[in-house]
């Protein structure tokens, strides 16, 4: 098991390095550093010494990938995709353009996006299931092509769609809860009911698909026909035999998903006015702050490979069947 720990996280240094010269690329061949200098002191007033001491103050004037006027490996060791980098690593974030601490602003954030997310994913993931097992038990029937007609149905629209009708009619009309913002301790509640509750309804239509497959699936299989020629009822086999098998695919995606709910939502938080860690993505997008996208980028793909770890891993403990050496 330790080997296989150590050869994944070995695996996972290619992916995270290739994962930032895609970020790289992105952010400084489309819009270059003299492109960013003149965006953030003004287009009609930049002299090119300005954007030279703006440039050396942010550290962009390196050269991107190749400094051929450097000896040796400091041609590569002295530029700017290197020192950018690699100090992320060991989760050195550095300062964003405003001169505040990346690493500080990603822990307060950290807060706010994990109590809309882990509400939605937890109430989500029962709702999902629970729906899945019902129309299965009355599969074939007309509830089952109604519920089917509606999953594809709330699949087939936007969720921008979803979160303004719910903010038209709980709050502006109904005045049920805020439209926006967002508050500390027990005050947050009031703030999370909408997009939680938008969160795990526009889930429901894939979600109810996908776990209505899965079950559909295992009710097909001979152990399910060995039980009910036991005499054992559609709901003991259900429950008792369907639900538990299928916990092994329910658990790719659940285990997969969870560190990545420390990264919030970037649409449902800008929407919401909420001081996550997805509204802070979007901010520094639009204000073409490198330092912090690179960050979250990073942080994403770190948490997603952990996903993928923690993933192999259960199933050693949930299917006897499966070994890791």
């Amino acid at each position: 098991m330790l080997a296989y720990i150590v050869r994944r996280l070995l695996f996972a240094i290619p992916i995270l390095i290739g994962v930032n010269l895609i970020t790289f690329a992105l952010f400084f061949m489309v819009n270059t550093p003299d492109d960013m200098a003149r965006s953030q002191l003004g287009a009609k007033q930049t002299t090119p010494e300005m954007i030279a001491s703006w440039k050396a103050e942010k550290g962009y004037d390196k050269p991107l990938f190749y400094n051929e006027k450097q000896p040796g490996l400091a041609k590569v060791s002295e530029t700017l995709f290197v020192q950018e980098s690699l100090k992320l690593f060991w989760f050195d974030f550095g300062q964003a353009d405003d001169g505040r601490q990346i690493s500080t602003d990603i822990l307060e954030r950290m807060g706010p996006s994990l109590a809309i997310a882990l509400p939605t994913f937890v109430i989500g993931l029962v709702t999902n299931i629970a729906f899945a097992l019902l129309i299965v038990l009355f599969r074939g029937s007309v509830l089952d092509t109604a519920t089917m007609v509606v999953a594809v149905a709330i699949m087939s629209i936007s969720g921008l769609f979803y979160i303004i009708a719910g903010q038209v009619l709980l709050s502006k009309l109904w005045h049920w809860v805020p439209i926006s913002g967002y508050s500390d301790g027990w005050d947050a509640v009031k703030f999370m009911i909408l997009p939680v509750l938008i969160g795990v309804f526009a889930g429901l239509g894939a979600g109810i698909r996908w776990y209505r497959s899965l079950f559909l699936e295992e009710m097909n299989k001979d152990y399910i026909r060995t039980a009910r020629a036991k005499g054992l009822s559609d709901i003991k086999v259900l429950f008792g035999h369907v639900l538990q098998n299928g916990l092994l695919p329910i658990l790719t995606g659940v285990v997969v998903v969870i560190p990545t709910l420390f990264m919030g939502s970037l649409i449902m938080e800008s929407f919401f006015g909420i001081p996550g860690l997805g509204s802070y993505t979007i901010d520094a997008i639009n204000a073409q702050d490198f330092g912090i996208v690179k960050a979250m980028v990073f942080l994403g793909s770190v948490l997603y490979i952990i996903g993928l770890i923690l993933t192999d891993i259960s199933y050693t403990y949930f299917d006897p069947r499966v070994r890791l050496s």
